[in-house]
């Protein structure tokens, strides 16, 4: 290959990594500030804040990344439950999150740690709606994670039940 070729071709590659780097940048839109009550905050190892190094949620701005369902039993009802929530891939898509776990926090302090590849290996949601009704704290709410464990028996066990959090408030990306 004549090097004036070689050098023809590095500069289409780099041009075409500068688009690419370009419409990575684009997608990383600012995150507005909450304009209801926030209900969940996400801190960590995150690109895409609203403020004070945190991403801070409030119900409408969850929606607005997008409704996931799924139906499935649980360790905690009666009978299989329909749930309405965000993808957390999705979510954390949405704040550019790079790292390998979550550390997941609920109102009572519960912490468990869960591997960010769950995200992409299952549908796992975090759910505010079960059975059509807005979660409250006394009903696991306002935000449950919840895997589609009737879907993939893989994760009907108790090591993927410790996962579940309910009455989330916080995601630490780690």
């Amino acid at each position: 290959m004549s090097i004036s070729r070689l050098a023809a071709r590095s500069l289409a590659l780099l041009a075409a990594a500068f688009v690419v780097l370009g419409l990575a940048v684009a997608s990383a839109q600012p995150l507005p500030a909450p304009a209801g009550t926030p209900i969940l905050e996400i801190s960590g190892r995150i690109s895409v804040t609203n403020g004070d190094a945190r991403a801070r949620f409030d119900l409408a701005m969850l929606e607005a990344l997008g409704v996931s369902r799924t139906r499935t039993t649980t360790a905690w009802t009666n009978g299989p439950q329909d749930f309405e929530g965000v993808s957390l891939k999705a979510l954390l898509e949405r704040v550019g999150a790079f790292g390998d776990r979550i550390e997941a926090v609920a109102l009572n302090d519960y912490k468990v740690e869960i591997p960010v590849s769950d995200f992409a290996r299952w549908p796992v949601i975090l759910a505010w709606r079960q059975n059509g009704q807005l979660m409250r704290v006394r009903d696991k709410g306002p935000l449950w994670i919840v895997y589609p464990q009737d879907d993939f028996p893989a994760l009907n066990n108790k090591e993927a039940q410790g996962k579940w959090t309910w009455q989330l408030k916080e995601i630490r990306v780690k």
